[in-house]
């Protein structure tokens, strides 16, 4: 009975909720920390280029967040139709409390903020809440999500290219591709405030990329599969290693170590 009360009540606050943020807009802030934010309300909603920030009504609802160590982001085609998820763990997320009040996430996979932010852009309403009950935390419209979200990434891009000059990479080098021939080299970056923590050079010429361990998802991960490489370019790079082979799986081609 209590349970169903709550999630009564829990469906009836988020009906005001998303009323309320149906007036709100998303806005873009340059400067030394980019951010894409919207606020409602009581509640606002900060994305910077590699955390987001999230301050809900109440203050009690910052330590349940933060005790429970998780967050579910739901992304709702419109006012009802769930059209894709991410649930934040402990395992996959980072919380913490900044000034004493808003919730601070870091997605440790870029790959997995990265598709936080695709998510946000495409679709037209955002429902943080309990994984285990649905219990919103809080509604947001994505209204003018997509154009703040393009300025954050752009505005992230410049600050990575500007901070982090691409230098050649160093280290095991990756030749073959049969029909396509190719010399493949990677880094990967210590620490990166940013999104692309990694370069990839191919026959000479460097671009940036975000690392992902979780490329597979729920499907089972090939034998010795370590990274993926997704360059800004759209190209992606699978890197393996079993034993004494390295290799790349890149295209439709395998490229073995050659040094």
């Amino acid at each position: 009975m209590f349970i169903a009360l709550q999630r009564v009540l829990s469906t009836i606050v988020a009906c005001l909720a998303l009323a309320s943020a149906a007036q709100a807009d998303w806005s873009f802030r340059s400067g030394d920390t980019p951010n894409a934010f919207i606020q409602t309300g009581n509640m606002t909603l900060e994305l910077q280029c590699d955390r987001a920030l999230f301050s809900p009504v109440a203050y009690e609802d910052s330590q349940d967040i933060l005790a429970r160590q998780q967050l579910s982001f739901r992304f709702m085609s419109n006012g009802s139709t769930e059209a894709a998820a991410f649930h934040a763990g402990s395992i996959n997320t980072e919380f913490s409390i900044v000034n004493d009040y808003p919730v601070q996430f870091v997605v440790i996979d870029q790959s997995d903020y990265s598709f936080i932010l695709n998510q946000l852009a495409q679709n037209a309403v955002l429902n943080l809440s309990r994984v285990e009950d649905e219990t919103s935390y809080g509604i947001f419209s994505l209204k003018g999500s997509s154009k703040a979200i393009k300025s954050l990434r752009t505005a992230c891009a410049s600050s990575v290219s500007i901070s982090q000059p691409i230098e050649a990479p160093e280290g095991i080098v990756y030749c073959g591709g049969e029909g396509i021939k190719r010399v493949i080299e990677y880094t990967i970056q210590d620490s990166s405030r940013g999104p692309w923590d990694a370069f990839v050079t191919v026959n000479g010429a460097s671009m940036r990329a975000m690392t992902s361990h979780s490329y597979f998802g729920n499907t089972q991960t090939p034998r010795g599969f370590e990274v993926a490489l997704l360059a800004e370019d759209r190209s992606e790079f699978l890197v393996f290693r079993d034993g004494q082979r390295n290799w790349i799986e890149y295209g439709d081609y395998t490229y073995e170590q050659c040094n």
